[in-house]
């Protein structure tokens, strides 16, 4: 059985999680900060602790494979309709010539690729949430979609 305290600190670590909305890479850099500070007061710190980093960096690791399906794709999409002529009229910009029906199947398995992106970032707000109501209650968790890189 766990203190208050040990519940309190693994609940902020869980939290320190929301750190990418205010510092890049906050996800990472908080959790481990305050996992490796804390890990030795009690192993359900260091647990949670782990957990949080395993997600995340499950997360990092799903958002980079995404990216890169999602930017050479736009990217080929832009360069492959490099003819346009854009005319200025009336201060207006106007572009012609813009042909995406031949890019039709690829821009599509990039807009998914995109909504899955976005669906991922919604479940690891979701989660970090829970991860935090569920360690300041003191019952463990184990993050959906994690790879354990901590053990």
């Amino acid at each position: 059985m766990q203190t208050r305290k040990e519940n309190n600190i693994a609940a902020i670590t869980h939290l320190s999680a929301l750190g990418q909305y205010i510092i890049p890479l906050g996800n990472l850099i908080l959790p481990l900060l305050l996992w490796n500070y804390n890990k030795k007061e009690s192993t359900f710190i260091d647990n949670n602790g782990k957990q949080v980093l395993n997600f995340q960096f499950s997360i990092l690791l799903y958002t980079i494979v995404l990216l890169l399906v999602i930017i050479p794709i736009v990217l080929f999409s832009i360069f492959n309709n490099i003819n346009l002529v854009a005319v200025v009229e009336n201060h207006e910009l106007i572009l012609q010539n813009l042909d995406i029906g031949h890019n039709i199947n690829i821009i599509t398995v990039a807009i998914l690729a995109l909504l899955i992106l976005a669906s991922l970032k919604v479940v690891e707000f979701v989660y970090i949430l829970y991860g935090t109501l569920k360690a300041s209650n003191g019952e463990a968790i184990k993050y959906p979609l994690s790879i354990s890189f901590l053990k």
